[in-house]
């Protein structure tokens, strides 16, 4: 997720994110090309509230990159820099716990193999090199207004894929959302610029954010959200160092000391901040808020990162909110209840709970 640093100049950080019908797969443990095994217990199962719950975490989380990395930025140090540090250490973070998780269950982990190197090309490391390219083109907010399209294209993708169409609800979910990203981003009255270039590369960061929520939802319940992140983590700071080494990335180093909330810090304060909560935490609570609410649900309650930004703005650097981003906050979180309540109301077919009102295991 393309990190959010304040919602105008600073988010150039980029963050950067799931039994669901919604995907196409109403209940996975009793899929039979995945039994359970008899020499395991079974998972212990939760209400779908809590994976709203994680959900909102996991946005809050990946939300203080910004307030936390625009110290960095103007400390002088790159975006590309201070992402590649943010994956990189998270990802050295999580090594032990994510071998941990893993404990008698590495044939697990070779059969989605593809899933996890795929999740850290495309969910970690493409959002990044996708939305750094997209703000060089663009403003911020047309940027990021054009990677939060990711709900809007899930929503398209069941409707092609497996033939769910979008329900009034939903639909008016979706209008909401966007006209809420439209005045908490300012992008009608900030002057922003477009660029056919850029808009290719804020598409190219929405569709990477759409497969950051596809492919945590079609990994195999016995790969844990900690390997799956740690292992993406892995595979995308690996990409991200590539990209800086042949140049496609700037990764120029800036001051020792850089402000943070009125006081001058040193550069690994706020460098562990955002790797510590904003990645290594908000990936694997992502991760598992995706399993418990299925990707569409999941990408909508995202959208809320935007809000937390600006609410940490606030708190750590005194940048009050507008009248006009507090009208969009309500707009977003309206869209978000219509899609969850058309989600409550008509998910299953006859004879099934819809995924929303029946417990969903946790694995």
């Amino acid at each position: 997720m393309t990190e959010r640093v304040e919602v105008d100049a600073a988010s150039a950080v980029g963050s950067t994110a799931r039994s669901v019908p919604s995907t196409g797969r109403p209940d996975r443990p009793d899929r039979p090309d995945r039994p359970d095994r008899p020499d395991r217990p079974r998972r212990p199962v939760r209400h779908p509230l809590v994976g709203l719950g994680v959900a909102l975490v996991s946005a809050a989380a990946f939300a203080t990159s910004g307030a936390f990395g625009k110290s960095l930025l103007v400390g002088g140090w790159s975006p590309g820099a201070v992402v590649t540090m943010r994956i990189t250490l998270a990802a050295v973070v999580l090594l032990g716990p994510a071998l941990w998780s893993l404990r008698g269950r590495w044939p697990a982990l070779r059969r989605n193999a593809w899933v996890v190197v795929g999740y850290g090309l495309t969910g970690v490391a493409g959002c990044q090199l996708a939305y750094f390219n997209a703000v060089t083109h663009l403003s911020v907010g047309v940027a990021l207004l054009l990677e939060y399209l990711a709900p809007v294209l899930i929503v398209g993708w069941l409707w092609l894929r497996h033939r769910q169409a979008p329900r009034r609800l939903t639909v008016i979910g979706v209008a909401l959302a966007v006209a809420g990203l439209l005045l908490v981003l300012d992008v009608l009255g900030g002057g922003a610029s477009v660029s056919p270039v850029g808009v290719l590369w804020g598409l190219g960061a929405a569709v990477c954010l759409v497969l950051y929520f596809l492919l945590a939802d079609h990994v195999d319940d016995d790969v844990p959200p900690l390997a799956l992140a740690g292992g993406g983590l892995a595979v995308g700071a690996a990409s991200l160092g590539l990209a800086g080494l042949v140049g496609v990335l700037d990764m120029s180093r800036g001051a020792g000391r850089v402000p943070l909330g009125g006081v001058v810090v040193d550069w690994w304060v706020p460098v562990l901040v955002i790797a510590l909560v904003a990645a290594a935490f908000a990936y694997v609570t992502g991760i598992a808020a995706v399993r418990m609410l299925g990707a569409k649900v999941a990408s909508f309650v995202a959208l809320t990162e935007v809000l937390f930004a600006v609410l940490f703005a606030w708190l750590v650097l005194a940048e009050l909110p507008t009248t006009v981003q507090l009208l969009g906050g309500v707009l977003i979180v309206g869209g978000l209840v219509a899609v969850r309540a058309d989600e409550a109301r008509g998910g299953g077919t006859a004879g099934e709970e819809t995924p929303l009102t029946q417990p969903c295991p946790i694995p």
